[in-house]
């Protein structure tokens, strides 16, 4: 074997076996992209439950202070011997209890719109893994391909310049 034998073989091998690592790094990168996407994916839903935790919470506070206000409010038309189950005392108390029932309502409306903003970005990032994985999985058959072909055409070089094979 001569010394152009053997620096054909070598560039060969060489491309092909550096094909081959890319290949490999392409492999590795897809499954920590997977699981990258995954951990945040698992964040955004441990968010999603505490936003949903919190809402609840700030509900029954809400809740308990709007009792605390309906029953000062009574207390106080009734020590202004109003009459407080009509007219106007009565108006001024429905008006409150639909006011504080708006309030909470709109808590729990806000909260569950940030709970199901985190669990939309949780899915998302789901399929971002997915797909980076597909994507980086496809350059790694790539690059695997690539180095077939590199030894191919390394080998088919080398038949045609005569170093072995056809003579």
């Amino acid at each position: 074997m001569g010394l152009e034998t053997l620096a054909l073989v070598a560039a060969t091998g060489m491309t092909a076996y550096g094909q081959i690592q890319a290949g490999q790094a392409a492999s590795v990168e897809a499954e920590s992209a997977q699981n990258i996407a995954n951990y945040n994916a698992q964040i955004q839903e441990r968010e999603a439950k505490a936003i949903e935790q919190r809402t609840a919470l700030e509900q029954r506070k809400q809740a308990e202070a709007a009792a605390r206000q309906q029953s000062a409010l009574e207390a106080g038309l009734g020590a202004a011997g109003a009459v407080s189950t009509a007219g106007a005392p009565l108006m001024l108390q429905a008006k409150q209890a639909s006011e504080s029932e708006l309030a909470n309502l709109m808590i729990g409306y806000t909260g569950r719109e940030e709970a199901t903003a985190a669990r939309t970005q949780a899915q998302l990032d789901r399929m971002g893994g997915k797909l980076a994985k597909q994507r980086l999985k496809a350059e790694a058959k790539g690059q695997y391909i690539g180095a077939g072909t590199t030894l191919l055409s390394g080998f088919s070089s080398g038949v045609d310049k005569g170093y072995w094979g056809k003579k």
